[in-house]
């Protein structure tokens, strides 16, 4: 079974939130910004994370207090860009072979809302001193979509490289994979829930992570 790094799933749901929201560039984000990058996922990526960490730290105090708050915040922003479905579809895999899409859905619903549930109050803790850096957009294969590569980086401590994959939606882009140090948690979600899913119909495994009987291995702490 694969497991992700330490704390990495921690560190992929907010690299997730921080990839999620809705671009609000700032006329000093959209200078910093390189000509490439504009309008661009790898655009989209920069201008989210900066403003996600400055809303993180201008709201710490309130979200420190009120966990209400930090769990409305998340749950807003993780329904604005993430393709839940598809990503649901994905980590189901074979399993998910005629299953309808209201099944898809539910499974996805409760897959975020267990992961937000157990690692969302980590976002309070992140150091907002983080800062990001793109290092390269690259086409999928078989036009699937493009993975942006970026580094968290952080006072003291070696940079957390992050990686997005990226598929059009509509007339956007649209989150639906975040590997953390190479590991994709869609990847590793499947290869978890293989297991659960060839004894249980989806439906079970849905209600059992909403209730919180059955969650993610984390590998670590």
């Amino acid at each position: 079974m694969i497991r992700l790094p330490r704390n990495a799933i921690a560190i992929a749901l907010a690299a997730t939130l921080l990839a999620a929201a809705p671009v609000v560039a700032t006329a000093q984000a959209q200078q910093a910004a390189p000509a490439a990058m504009q309008g661009s996922p790898s655009e989209l990526v920069l201008n989210n994370t900066r403003r996600v960490l400055e809303t993180i730290e201008a709201r710490r105090a309130e979200f420190a207090g009120d966990r209400a708050a930090l769990q409305a915040f998340m749950i807003g922003e993780f329904e604005n860009m993430f393709d839940r479905d598809y990503a649901a579809r994905q980590v189901l895999g074979r399993h998910g072979r005629g299953a309808s899409d209201e099944e898809v859905k539910a499974f996805g619903d409760a897959l975020a809302q267990n992961l937000m549930r157990r690692y969302g109050s980590s976002l309070i803790d992140f150091n907002t001193r983080l800062q990001v850096r793109i290092k390269s957009e690259t086409a999928l294969p078989r036009g699937l979509g493009v993975k942006v590569s970026s580094e968290l980086l952080r006072q003291g401590g070696e940079p957390i490289p992050v990686d997005y994959l990226l598929r059009r939606a509509g007339n956007g882009w649209r989150v639906f994979d975040v590997m953390v140090e190479g590991v994709s948690f869609v990847q590793t979600f499947r290869q978890q829930f293989d297991a659960e899913l060839q004894r249980k119909s989806i439906a079970q495994v849905t209600r059992e992570l909403r209730s919180g009987q059955l969650s993610p291995a984390t590998g670590g702490n």
